[in-house]
């Protein structure tokens, strides 16, 4: 009998077995398919699954979904934006496993608050930062998950400064200016001529001037949001995670100036904004904990 977790990301596909401590096994992952996104998808999770009987599948997706309906509509996907009934995909895929469909920034609240810097706080904000930008809730040590599923999506925040046109057709969200798409398009517009994220961190380290004026103008974006939501949620812990939060003291030293800066209200003092230690398997961890819940009640308690 088998427990599975599966990711749906801008970036990636991953499924992996869960353990009763949430610990995810026999990981595999694949870029995110540019199409025939079912098919690929299904052939990850059974190879993952091999023979084994499946009990639960705890899905984290990119947003938009329709947590109700069990529909993915992604703009990462291409063909799946009209709308992808996964749940029930995948529940014809396993036909005695309970499935369940989350926002992917849900998922990452819920092993935060399980395995990491939330542990011990009740209330706090997490947000990952790589090709796009996603954020979970946790209040009173429940994850949020609003009225579709989609609380928490901290990457369309309008950011004060800020007009970059946003993949969602608006403009100054966080995301246009601080997710690493945004970040690679507005370094390479001023002569950089990197290849990917990683590059763009290394040439930050390293003091390259454009790569540090990308990160910079993203840190400082980072930071303003942070001490909005902070003030609306009134939480005193930020944490930030993904691959491009581990690009130093070009990102980190001006998102904490912003939040110096604007978090001035008599209760946020305390505010603390830390990086994440899950690594790149916290969204998949926190699949596996929504399927683990299944086994103990009919529908976990967010």
């Amino acid at each position: 009998m088998t427990i599975l977790a599966l990711e749906i990301g801008p970036t990636r596909f991953a499924a992996g077995r869960i353990s009763e401590t949430a610990g995810a096994q026999d990981t595999r992952e694949i870029p995110t398919p540019a199409h025939s996104a079912w098919d690929h998808c299904r052939d990850l999770l059974l190879e993952v699954a091999g023979t084994d009987r499946v009990l639960a599948v705890g899905i984290a997706a990119s947003g938009p979904i329709d947590m109700t309906a069990g529909v993915i509509a992604s703009n990462a996907i291409p063909e799946w934006r009209a709308g992808f009934a996964i749940e029930k995909a995948v529940k014809e895929l396993f036909p005695h496993a309970v499935v369940l469909l989350t926002l992917d920034g849900v998922c990452l609240a819920m092993a935060e608050r399980q395995f990491g810097a939330a542990r011990d706080v009740p209330d706090s904000v997490t947000i990952n930062v790589t090709s796009r930008i996603t954020g979970g809730i946790t209040i009173g040590g429940l994850a949020l998950v609003g009225r579709t599923g989609n609380a928490g999506n901290i990457g369309h925040v309008l950011v004060p400064g800020f007009d970059d046109v946003c993949e969602c057709g608006g403009h100054g969200c966080l995301e246009a200016v601080a997710g690493g798409t945004a970040m690679l398009r507005w370094a390479r517009a001023r002569g950089w001529s990197g290849n990917d994220g990683k590059a763009l961190i290394t040439s930050g380290y390293i003091g390259e001037e454009t790569a540090v004026s990308t990160l910079e103008r993203a840190g400082t974006a980072l930071g303003r949001a942070i001490a909005s939501v902070a003030a609306l949620l009134d939480v005193d812990l930020v944490i930030v995670g993904g691959n491009m939060a581990g690009a130093g003291p070009a990102l980190w030293i001006p998102m904490r100036r912003a939040v110096s800066d604007h978090a001035r209200l008599g209760y946020l003092p305390g505010l603390r904004v830390v990086g994440s230690d899950l690594g790149d398997n916290a969204i998949l961890i926190g699949a596996g904990l929504l399927a683990l819940a299944t086994q103990q009640r009919a529908r976990p308690n967010f």
